[in-house]
């Protein structure tokens, strides 16, 4: 990016009126978070054609994913707030170092995870809550799984960089082909090619490692206002617990979301194959519901980091009560639909189990009561984790799925 490029969105990111600024970045951002939540529902979608053992199997593995993600968001969103205030303080050489640092940190812990994964995948497997009847098809999802763990962590971290520094379409581009070809790989794998669960874990793995690709070459082509190079990583323990440190809410919000979800596997397990499908097809449908608001308040973030580095901080203020209001009425009417649709929701996905469909439908509604609040707490959260204050957005995040969810 030259110069003229650079001051041109320094002035689009710190003079363009905010709900249009905000809008204008949340809306690449939603559409690729629906996207993701699109290709993971049809893994369940198409595999719970096979059977309520290997839908329940997808439930499994899902915390697996989970923990990817986890780990992916947690060094992009902390890298990426600070890149952005970097950049909004005009510091372009340090935005560049923090990027590359990051990007290396995720490679060495998504090559461990991928490993130790690979190494001890039965045991696992069980540890999540998979039934002896759902091993088997837990075990032949997980592997490609963890054999795509790096480029699926990857993918998020620059992601999320290009989200951080304004460029949310591109972004967008790179989850969304990555995405729909996901959907159209996994019925030929899973049923014209016959590898059955296995097939919609191979397709779930290619298409990240083609939206990988995507994504990387926007940074070695000069899209981004930022570099991403292994001669630019830190030797400073500083940064990496710096980036830590700011991606730690996020790590509460998915990492304990991915407890929360082996602990809901545990116990349903105790009721049975049929609890375990219901419980993971309601929580595939929960996560793309609140993909809409994640999305929402990842279009926020950027403009609150950005503009808090550049010291105007009455926009800071602005976007958040923007965002919280917003967030507020779009869960509103996502928990309507969640509620009055609920039982074509799960008919669509097991239509001839009556078990898995009354336990899901009861689930799906129970959880779709409370999402009107998730639009308060993402503004609150992710205006705390942009603007540096780690220690309250990790107790904030800490509170939902951890403090309060587990013990009930």
């Amino acid at each position: 990016m030259d110069e003229i490029e650079r001051k041109e969105h320094y002035k689009m990111m710190t003079e363009t009126p905010v709900p249009r600024l905000i809008w204008r970045l949340a809306i690449p951002t939603i559409i690729s978070m629906l996207v993701s939540s699109i290709y993971n529902t049809a893994d369940t979608f198409f595999v719970s054609q096979l059977g309520t053992s290997a839908a329940g199997a997808v439930g499994v593995v899902f915390s697996v994913m989970a923990i990817i993600q986890a780990i992916g968001f947690t060094i992009g969103m902390g890298a990426g707030n600070i890149l952005s205030r970097q950049l909004g303080a005009k510091e372009d050489e340090e935005a560049t170092i923090t990027a590359s640092t990051g990007f290396a940190f995720a490679l060495v812990l998504s090559l461990l995870l991928s490993i130790f994964g690979i190494a001890f995948q039965k045991d696992l497997m069980r540890l999540l809550g998979a039934t002896e009847t759902i091993l088997p098809y837990a075990e032949a999802y997980a592997e490609y799984i963890f054999l795509g763990c790096p480029v699926m962590c990857l993918s998020f971290v620059m992601n999320n960089y290009l989200r951080a520094e304004g460029k949310a379409m591109y972004g967008m581009i790179g989850i969304t082909i990555g995405g729909v070809l996901n959907i159209f790989l996994d019925p030929i794998f899973i049923f014209t090619l016959g590898f059955g669960t296995a097939g919609a874990a191979m397709a779930t793995a290619l298409s990240q490692l083609i939206s990988f690709c995507i994504l990387l070459s926007f940074f070695l082509r000069g899209k981004s206002s930022v570099r991403i190079s292994l001669m630019k990583v830190s030797r400073d323990i500083k940064l990496y617990l710096k980036i830590v440190l700011i991606g730690l809410p996020t790590l509460m919000r998915q990492g304990l979301a991915s407890i929360a979800s082996v602990a809901l596997n545990v116990a349903a397990a105790a009721f049975g194959d049929a609890a375990v499908a219901a419980m993971s097809i309601t929580g595939r449908i929960m996560m793309f519901a609140f993909s809409a608001m994640l999305g929402f308040g990842q279009g926020f973030q950027p403009v609150s980091s950005f503009n808090y580095g550049a010291k105007r901080f009455d926009r800071v203020r602005l976007a958040t009560k923007y965002t919280a209001f917003v967030g507020t009425i779009l869960m509103l009417c996502v928990s309507a639909l969640c509620i009055i649709l609920a039982p074509a929701i799960m008919k669509a996905f097991r239509k001839d189990d009556l078990e898995v469909i009354a336990i899901g439908v009861y689930a799906l509604r129970a959880q779709a009561l409370l999402l009107p609040l998730t639009g308060i707490v993402t503004a609150t959260n992710m205006g705390l984790q942009s603007t540096g204050n780690a220690v309250p957005a990790t107790v904030l995040a800490m509170a939902r799925q951890g403090i309060f969810f587990i013990p009930l």
